[in-house]
């Protein structure tokens, strides 16, 4: 995830980091290619994310670098390992509950997130068609029937609502926002430009609802809403300690997430939104737990007052700060732009 402020800020220190991280994480790889949750420890196994994450990473660093070929078999292998995530066997992945970035939110069957990703993946490595059947059935409506037809696929779209769902499987969906999710869906190129502003709206006027409502303090969106509540169907008795509404993944403000949102609005064509959205997370960004950092870059903040409330000095939170600040600046998705200049979203297939 950090490959896009590395890279993007030409550091040669943090380009070198990537390419160390990758060949650790290759060197890691599962015999069947599924990359690591640590990139030191070939036995921290689990996460659903973890392998496109390192498609991508891959991907990026082999177009700065100009090493077309570099770790050629370890891509092979996490394509592999991607193509047997498909339940149905559709291209569509699916994965376990808590599997993914948020380990303390349950995501069932299809997520939005790591499909948005592994669509991503599959444009980056040249596998155009799987990515256009992964597109077409993220874009098919969610059932909202109590039965399933053997013909008919589940999608990610959500009936009368802009937005892609949380997750989906078979006649059961949660229509929660993922910020994360919806953001790299927009710069992936899934939804059209329209549907993409469209988005953005109404993320925009959903927040200011939230914050009419005390539920938000800052001009920021909240990784997750609506908020899950202790009398919805959806909590869990863990989300008492956890994930308590407005907190951590029940709609905590992450700075990496909002940097992928100032991304999103640049790709959607709203950069005068993306630079109030910059402004707005560079004062975020300075947040910290001591309280006598310039910038802290917390990992997440609470919603409800903008309290710094987990670990200074995230990584990703610096690294995607950088990127959100280079989009604006340049109008566009530094790396990314291609995935949505043609429609397919897909580079040419290689052979």
């Amino acid at each position: 995830m950090s490959a896009l402020g590395f890279l993007v800020s030409e550091s040669g220190d943090l380009v070198d980091a990537l390419r160390r991280t990758l060949e650790a994480l290759a060197r890691n790889q599962s015999e069947r290619g599924l990359i690591p949750g640590l990139a030191n420890d070939p036995q921290d196994l689990g996460s659903s994310d973890t392998t496109p994450w390192f498609l991508i990473g891959l991907a990026l660093y082999r177009s700065y670098s100009g090493e077309a070929t570099f770790l050629g078999e370890a891509a092979k292998k996490a394509l592999r390992w991607l193509e047997y995530q498909s339940p149905d066997d559709r291209v569509m992945i699916g994965q376990q509950p808590t599997s993914d970035w948020r380990d303390e939110q349950w995501v069932d069957g299809y997520g939005l997130y790591v499909n948005a990703l592994y669509y991503m993946a599959l444009c980056l490595h040249g596998c155009p068609r799987r990515a256009a059947t992964l597109r077409r059935l993220m874009n098919r409506f969610t059932i909202t029937k109590s039965h399933k037809h053997a013909h008919v696929h589940e999608g990610l779209h959500v009936a009368n609502k802009p937005y892609y769902a949380l997750w989906a499987l078979k006649v059961h969906s949660s229509e929660r926002f993922d910020l994360v999710g919806n953001s790299l869906a927009i710069i992936g190129g899934i939804p059209s430009r329209s549907r993409a502003e469209k988005i953005v709206t109404w993320v925009e006027a959903e927040c200011q609802a939230l914050r009419k409502d005390g539920l938000l303090f800052g001009d920021l969106p909240p990784n997750l809403f609506p908020y899950i509540e202790r009398d919805h169907p959806d909590w869990r008795r863990r989300y008492e300690d956890y994930n308590q509404p407005g907190e951590y993944h029940n709609g905590g403000v992450w700075p990496f997430a909002c940097a992928l949102y100032v991304a999103a609005q640049v790709a959607a064509g709203r950069v005068k939104a993306a630079r109030r959205s910059l402004v707005a997370l560079t004062r975020l960004v300075k947040g910290s737990r001591r309280g006598d950092l310039e910038y802290g870059f917390n990992e997440w903040f609470k919603a409800q007052d903008d309290t710094p409330r987990g670990q200074d000095w995230q990584t990703w939170s610096a690294a995607l700060y950088l990127y959100a600040a280079a989009c604006v600046e340049r109008g566009g998705t530094p790396f990314l732009d291609d995935l949505r200049r043609e429609r397919n979203g897909c580079a040419k297939e290689r052979s």
